[in-house]
């Protein structure tokens, strides 16, 4: 199987979290600090060609009622862009309250407010990319359930 990048596309930090080989489970990479587009769209592609990424998936921030706002247009031309400079697919994933889970979890986890700001894109990039994975259990993600003898996901039980 091959790995799979996320990233959750912010205009000050980039959380970025990476799937294991098998495509099953989400772990966190880095947050890049966005100095400028070009900087960030280049350490990008180094991050994909050092971990033999062969998908991008990219948290698309909607409303509860589905529309974009301007951080989800922004996210939309910076998955463009990155399209561009990239020889691998870069997906938009509805990332809805990603960034809300990823808050409660290191809030219940007990991080100060400082430690928080710092991790949080990162955790919300792996919130992300678990559920591309376990969506598409044809790519590696677990489909919420076990896999069958010749790929099939399905519940136990």
């Amino acid at each position: 199987m091959s790995r799979i990048l996320g990233l959750d596309v912010g205009r000050v930090r980039i959380g970025v979290a990476v799937s294991d080989p098998l495509g099953l489970v989400a772990q966190g990479l880095e947050v890049l600090a966005v100095d400028d587009e070009e900087s960030a769209l280049a350490r990008i592609e180094g991050l994909i060609a050092e971990w033999g990424v062969e998908r991008v998936v990219v948290g698309l921030p909607r409303n509860m009622d589905a529309s974009l706002g301007a951080q989800g247009r922004y996210t939309e031309e910076f998955a463009e862009k990155l399209r561009h400079r990239v020889r691998v697919p870069v997906d938009l994933w509805d990332e809805r309250l990603t960034t809300v889970v990823a808050e409660k979890t290191l809030i219940d986890a007990g991080l100060r407010r400082a430690r928080r700001k710092k991790v949080v894109d990162q955790v919300a990039a792996t919130v992300l990319l678990q559920s591309y994975l376990d969506a598409h259990p044809d790519e590696g993600g677990s489909g919420y359930g076990f896999r069958r003898p010749g790929g099939q996901s399905g519940v136990d039980g």
